[in-house]
């Protein structure tokens, strides 16, 4: 899975757009005060974690953009 067919399970599934950001494909806008998001990080890894108040709250890294969308499809559905 890549993160556009993440973004389509998650539409899919009903999840509030507001409650998701996923870096290049789903990025609401105004931005919301807390999400999950799934992100780009050093390394070409994947970066997974929650946004609250103005804060990145890392909660894993992934090598593998397969990875990376299966952990955040498991974080909101």
């Amino acid at each position: 899975m890549d993160v556009r067919e993440a973004a389509a399970a998650l539409r899919a599934a009903h999840v509030a757009d507001g409650y998701y950001w996923i870096e290049g494909v789903h990025e609401p806008a105004p931005t919301p005060p807390d999400f999950v998001y799934l992100r780009r990080a050093d390394g070409g890894a994947w970066e997974v974690g929650t946004y609250e108040r103005g804060v990145h709250h890392p909660l894993a890294r992934h090598m593998d953009e397969a990875a990376a969308c299966a952990h955040l499809l498991r974080q909101l559905i």
